[in-house]
């Protein structure tokens, strides 16, 4: 095996299955085909990473947003209880549309419940851990943007969750690895041993993840360029700049240590599949991405590989000085 067919193994890992993916756009275009028959709605927006194509193994839930005519609901917007209105509002005509009892337009929601800024409805037993839900997120279009709802503070936000798909289909175009390279990266951070959001790793490869490489070099390039940024002092920041980070409650230290551990190994991969040594290379891009990728041939012979020295630091200057 070279490090070629490594990856390619890995990315059927890291890939939902075809079944899975069918059912979750089926369930996602359940909820806009029966909210499109609303008379105050005037569309439904697929959002989330779902709508990207940067989705991982295993889907857990799609994102749906219903952008209501504000003609028909001219209190919403406001601050106040108006809010707690909309989300009520989305969740009432779930149950009416969908609910598993007496859903007119098909029998599928078996409980919905309103978070801080969507309604999301199980399809599946809630009492299941591995649950496939949809998440529906009311709105209102205001001057180019999506005016939302957020219970927590009683009043509504600005989001721009179209800005961040055009963002990665215009990635997509320019490199056709770039989604499922995406979701290789999600992947690492999810078997890291802090929590990091998955949208925050996404957005940190519109900025570090390069357009014109093979995936080992381009992942490589990302941890290299995306350590420097994170050693620099830099949070992850919603790309349309109406949000503020990402995740605030990130443990930036330990991400930094996370990041830099993935290029120390990344670089160490690289020079190894320069030198034709599939073996050490293979070895590790395992010390990256885990269990899960591929491990690399037994040598002939039974003897172990030789294993390669630690390279100098490497330092390059970023945008980001």
């Amino acid at each position: 095996m070279n490090v070629a067919e490594a990856f390619s193994t890995f990315q059927k890992v890291v890939n939902a299955d075809s079944e899975n993916v069918r059912e979750a756009r089926i369930r996602r275009d359940l909820f806009a085909g029966a909210f499109e028959t609303e008379q105050d709605v005037k569309e439904v927006v697929p959002s989330g990473s779902f709508a990207r194509g940067t989705h991982k193994d295993p889907i857990h839930d799609v994102d749906v947003i219903i952008i209501f005519n504000e003609d028909d609901h001219p209190d919403w917007g406001s601050p106040g209880e108006s809010a707690s209105d909309a989300l009520n509002h989305t969740r009432e005509r779930v149950n009416a549309l969908l609910g598993a009892t007496n859903g007119t337009y098909e029998k599928a929601v078996r409980l919905a419940r309103w978070r801080n800024h969507a309604v999301k409805c199980f399809l599946d037993d809630p009492n299941d851990p591995d649950a496939f839900t949809v998440d529906a997120m009311p709105a209102l279009r205001r001057e180019g943007k999506l005016l939302i709802p957020e219970a927590i503070s009683k009043d509504w936000v600005s989001c721009d969750p179209e800005y961040l798909i055009a963002e990665v289909a215009t990635r997509q175009n320019e490199w056709n690895d770039f989604t499922e390279t995406v979701r290789m990266l999600k992947w690492w951070a999810s078997v890291q041993e802090i929590k990091i959001k998955s949208l925050v790793t996404e957005v940190l490869s519109l900025d570090c993840l390069p357009t014109n490489s093979n995936q080992p070099s381009a992942i490589n390039q990302f941890f290299v360029s995306a350590s420097y940024q994170i050693a620099g002092g830099n949070e992850v920041h919603d790309p349309a700049g109406l949000c503020g980070p990402i995740q605030p409650d990130l443990d930036y230290s330990q991400f930094s240590d996370c990041l830099q551990s993935a290029r120390e190994n990344t670089i160490k991969a690289v020079r190894a599949q320069i030198n034709n040594d599939s073996t050490n290379a293979i070895k590790y891009w395992g010390e990256v991405f885990g269990d899960d990728f591929p491990k690399p041939p037994k040598p002939r012979g039974g003897l172990a590989p030789a294993t390669l020295p630690a390279t100098p630091r490497l330092v390059k200057d970023t945008p980001q000085g």
